[in-house]
């Protein structure tokens, strides 16, 4: 699903809407196919190394540039144009460095919610998720790096999430109705697909 952005400030090949990459792919089929197999296989990797690295913002934008460095010359960098999609409007650019360190900072404040008791816990994720969200800190693969690092946070907190196994369009509304202030629908998401 595609952003709404400026045509000017878009970065994408002229006349389309196909982002300008490193590999030269001007057909989105084509790109959306490559960037599925290099993510999943970065993915993999990541999850395997189990870094003891602390989670701050730093980190999370990392893991953008991991999965997406082989793509785009701009992973792992904060976007500079305005994002919005299905009436939500992201966090403004200017703002994201600031907001995103508040964020990480909180989450190393509550120790990455390990130890949490699961309803806190639950509670806890999904707030998190939510904001990061609405973070949205780059330009594209924001729900995939988001779900790589909730993957690695959950599983570091000592517990289990799945996303492969998860009904996405379950999550995707979940995050909609969240953004809307009714965070109801993600908390019910991560009652039922957080194990343990």
């Amino acid at each position: 699903m595609s952003y709404s952005v400026t045509p000017t400030e878009a970065g994408c090949y002229p006349g389309t809407t196909v982002l300008i990459n490193k590999l030269g792919i001007r057909s989105q089929e084509a790109l959306d196919e490559v960037e599925r197999v290099v993510t999943s296989l970065h993915s993999v990797e990541i999850e395997r190394e189990q870094s003891a690295e602390v989670f701050t913002f730093g980190y999370y934008l990392e893991l953008h540039r991991r999965l997406f460095g082989d793509i785009y010359d701009w992973a792992g960098q904060i976007r500079t144009i305005e994002l919005s999609k299905k009436g939500t409007s992201f966090c403004a650019a200017g703002k994201i460095p600031s907001v995103g360190q508040a964020i990480f900072e909180r989450l190393q404040r509550l120790k990455e919610f390990r130890g949490l008791p699961r309803k806190r816990f639950v509670r806890e994720a999904a707030d998190l998720y939510n904001r990061i969200n609405l973070l949205h800190p780059f330009r594209e693969g924001n729900g995939r790096t988001q779900r790589l690092f909730f993957t690695l946070l959950v599983r570091r907190a000592g517990r289990e999430i799945d996303f492969a196994n998860c009904d996405t369009d379950v999550l995707m509304i979940a995050t909609i109705f969240a953004a809307q202030g009714v965070m109801d629908q993600l908390y019910g998401f991560f009652d039922q697909e957080i194990k343990g």
